[in-house]
């Protein structure tokens, strides 16, 4: 890892900064991004911002997690094959904000650990990807504290006549694509279809992904020679419970396979050339998902659970944008999103041995309305909005015995009362052409978010409590200066502040993160605050760039899991076992800061090189002691060689993480060290190629060997090794 580390330090003082994963000598100024939800010149914002459109990454994967870790831009968690959990600037899940065509996918019960709701949005119709780096509060709201992942499907396309008549004739043109992957027997099938003549465009697309056991790889550390082994599955026979042999196939990770069904639907109509209206529906549903890490654990040499699943996520959207361009007045431009989100979550558990099975059922209805307006003047631009999102929370459990299929009720999840949380807020954000060069970015948010939860069961856990209320309202902004020289040369200083209300997760949850170890809920929690100062320096020519970032981030009452009394007890009876209490608590203060190095630079005009390199580092105080803050990644990047020729294009790449010794894990949280070896998560590195080949206009292939050399490896803090060699197959049929 040091000589990666040498090699590319290296190689970023002589090459060139490229915020994009692709392949494209346009210099980084000219790159038009939607970080300000109007498109923008990436030169005009302050914060460091990384879009991914290169189509090769965004649809050769397996979902939309596996985007964000092949572009070496983001680390992403896993704890089973169906899932992916992106951790940006060391935080993670709740404390970064999910987007998908301008709407909030994070809802009231997102998680503090790790989640999986961004395998939810298909990567097979993915037009974009962007990663805002950094508090994004200003403009995106509560959750943005390390930064916002941007995810933009593609847009129905209308057809343009020559004719002088001015009704178009319709047209319809596709794409169908099959995806094969032997690593974990993956089958996808998709197609895709726009209709349209030049006022109305219809955008169909369908989804179906089969996904197998993953197989891991096989070359091991030699001090680890059994890391990852599937020795032992669990099977159900003749009403018992049994333990079957895998030792002679202990690479194959049995149990993790999953299926996944995407749907998405727009409707475009124009009616004239300043006035849009787009009506976007979109549908993904799974099947049980097994919670992969809790099927391995054993105690005394047993193991624990005989069954550990989610049950099917379900997210359904439907949408409706009006964009106004060109308005007469003040403002030019006026975009208006309202939105309806309805997401369902379950999870099922037994012990090994028990006939009894619980059941724990989340339903959110979310609303939400979006209006924005831009004013364009000959040296600023003043982009005025205002947002509010309404989360209505569900939450049922009940216990069945599998042999009298009796039910009896156990503790819900998370309040079983009527629960809400509301988020409204109005923002500002101003840009400022200067002499020179010069562009000064400013902005301010005024932030109110209300909860409102109520127990009403509370025999089980003898709550001292029946309700929780929250009324926060906070005033975030950002405040920041970029030089754009002639000759290349950019420098931006910024400084931001982020936000986050206590939601109705971290207020009202009941659960075992392990044997033993049980959260409680916590009442008295306040709203978390970051402060950021960054440094972005870069230098682009027309045939190289190299680029550095530096931030550092103050964490202010930061939400950690930690041990807690409940009822005055340090320890209470939960599901029959005697387990440690801990809640979710504000802690004194933390700080994460890092750097990132990235280039890339045209060795000839149809070959590129591009590499990335990220440091995280993370530590918080409690008044008392000094600990590592959870979710901080090891260090990681990409180094990759492209070359495209004529109709043929080849990639050969590696991405690579650090080691996270044990002693930089947080013991408390979820770094999930039972999941690691006994000295932490070994460092590693993996070679891929990818190859694609244009046969003609209609048909694409593409071949894919990923992880070469076999090696067994495993992403920090996930408890499900990574895929071993695995030869992927991909046909396009364009019509």
């Amino acid at each position: 890892m040091r000589l990666i580390l040498s090699v590319l330090i290296i190689f970023c003082m002589t090459l060139n900064l490229m915020a994009q994963s692709d392949t494209t000598s346009k210099p980084l100024q000219d790159v038009v991004i939607y970080a300000n939800k109007f498109p923008t010149l990436s030169k005009n914002i302050v914060q460091r911002v990384v879009a991914l459109t290169d189509k090769v990454l965004l649809q050769q994967q397996a979902n939309t997690a596996d985007i964000l870790t092949a572009s070496g831009q983001v680390f992403v968690q896993k704890s089973q094959a169906g899932g992916g959990s992106p951790v940006v600037r060391g935080f993670e899940a709740s404390r970064v904000l999910l987007m998908v065509d301008g709407v909030r996918m994070n809802s009231a019960i997102f998680r503090a650990g790790h989640l999986q709701n961004i395998i939810t949005v298909d990567n097979l119709i993915l037009d974009r990807v962007e990663i805002n780096y950094g508090p994004s509060s200003t403009l995106y709201g509560s959750d943005a504290l390390g930064g916002v992942v941007n995810l933009f499907t593609k847009q129905p396309q209308l057809f343009k006549s020559n004719l002088a008549s001015k009704k178009a004739p319709w047209k319809a043109n596709g794409n169908v694509i099959y995806r094969y992957g032997n690593g974990q027997n993956e089958h996808r099938q998709h197609i895709d279809f726009n209709i349209a003549n030049n006022k109305w465009a219809y955008l169909t697309s369908f989804t179906k992904s089969s996904f197998g056991d993953m197989r891991q790889g096989n070359k091991r550390l030699s001090a680890y020679p059994d890391f990852g082994k599937r020795f032992f599955y669990v099977a159900r026979e003749n009403n018992t419970d049994v333990i079957k042999d895998n030792s002679a196939s202990v690479n194959s990770q049995k149990l993790s396979g999953y299926n996944q069904t995407d749907l998405l639907q727009k409707v475009l109509y124009r009616p004239n050339e300043h006035t849009t209206h787009l009506l976007n529906v979109q549908i993904s549903n799974s099947s049980n998902i097994n919670r992969y890490d809790r099927l391995t654990e054993t105690n005394r040499g047993m193991p624990v659970y005989a069954e550990w699943y989610y049950g099917p996520q379900v997210r359904n959207m439907v949408g409706y944008k009006l964009t106004k361009e060109q308005l007469s007045g003040y403002f030019q431009e006026f975009t208006a999103n309202v939105n309806y989100q309805h997401l369902e979550e379950s999870r099922i558990s037994r012990k090994f041995k028990s006939n009894n099975k619980d059941y724990r059922f989340e339903a959110v209805d979310l609303v939400g309305l979006n209006m924005d307006l831009l004013h364009v003047g000959k040296s600023s631009e003043l982009h005025l909005g205002m947002e509010s999102y309404y989360n209505k929370v569900g939450s049922t459990a009940y216990r069945n015995n599998i042999a009298t299929n009796l039910q009896t009720a156990i503790t819900t999840r998370y309040s079983d009362g009527p629960t809400n949380m509301a988020n409204h807020a109005i923002y500002a954000q101003h840009t400022q052409f200067l002499a020179g060069n010069w562009v000064l970015n400013s902005g301010i948010r005024l932030n109110n978010v209300q909860l409102n939860a109520n127990f009403k069961d509370t025999a089980l856990m003898h709550f001292p409590f029946t309700d929780a209320k929250q009324n926060n309202t906070a005033v975030t902004g950002n405040l920041g200066m970029a030089y754009n020289g002639a000759d290349g040369l950019r420098v931006a200083f910024g400084l931001s502040s982020g936000f986050r209300a206590p939601n109705v997760d971290d207020l009202t949850k009941v659960f075992d993160t392990r044997t033993g170890y049980v959260v409680v809920p916590n009442k008295d929690l306040k709203p978390e605050y970051t402060y950021n100062a960054e440094l972005n320096v870069s230098k682009t020519t027309s045939t190289y760039s190299i680029g550095a970032s530096l931030f550092y981030t103050w964490f202010k009452n930061a939400l950690v899991v930690d041990q807690f009394k409940w009822n005055n007890a340090s320890s209470i009876l939960y599901q029959g076992i005697v387990s440690d209490v801990y809640a979710t608590q504000n802690k004194a203060k933390a700080v994460v800061y890092g750097f990132n190095i990235n280039g890339s630079a045209h060795l000839t005009p149809n070959t590129i090189l591009a590499a990335t390199y990220t440091y995280t580092k993370g530590r918080y105080n409690n008044g008392a002691l000094e600990m590592p803050l959870d979710h901080i990644p090891p260090t990681y990047g990409r180094i990759g060689l492209k070359h495209d020729v004529k109709q043929f294009s080849a990639e050969l790449f590696t991405v690579f993480n650090g080691w996270k010794h044990i002693e930089d894990y947080n013991l408390n949280g979820e770094d999930n060290e039972i999941y690691a070896t006994k000295d932490g998560m070994p460092g590693w590195q993996i070679w891929n190629i990818n190859t694609s080949y244009q046969a003609n206009k209609k048909i694409s292939l593409s071949f894919q060997i990923e992880n070469i050399a076999d090696l067994n490896y495993r992403y920090f803090a996930s408890g499900i090794s990574a895929l071993g060699r695995n030869y992927v197959l991909q046909a396009k049929f364009s019509f």
